[in-house]
């Protein structure tokens, strides 16, 4: 997932981070199927393994789109992670579903390839 932002801060004593972008972008988690709206502004209160009070964030359930106010993992660790709408109803995924997968560089076995001459 790329999200191409134009403002980001973060004040750690309040714990409270927001994210700015020129416009509204959807991410697929293919893992999982589920498609996630980010609004132009997101916001939250973090804390450690929760996210509070979050806007800007709705993921689609069927034919809905859901707003996330919360995400949290367990502690101890369960290896899911849950995400909470407003009316208190929550749903849980494997944490390995947001993970984010490098792309693997392509290598080739017979030491081919061309040289890049820095100017």
């Amino acid at each position: 997932m790329s999200l191409v932002t134009e403002e980001s801060k973060s004040k750690a004593e309040r714990r409270f981070v927001w994210l700015r972008q020129k416009k509204k972008t959807e991410h697929k988690f293919e893992k999982i199927q589920k498609l996630v709206s980010y609004a132009p502004e997101v916001t939250a209160y973090v804390e450690p393994k929760r996210i509070k009070k979050l806007t800007g964030v709705k993921s689609k359930e069927f034919l809905l789109w859901m707003t996330i106010c919360e995400i949290y993992v367990n502690d101890p660790p369960t290896g899911k992670i849950s995400f909470q709408i407003p009316a208190g109803l929550s749903r849980s995924f494997p944490v390995a579903a947001f993970e984010v997968e490098e792309e693997e560089e392509e290598v080739r076995e017979d030491g081919g390839g061309q040289e890049v001459e820095e100017v």
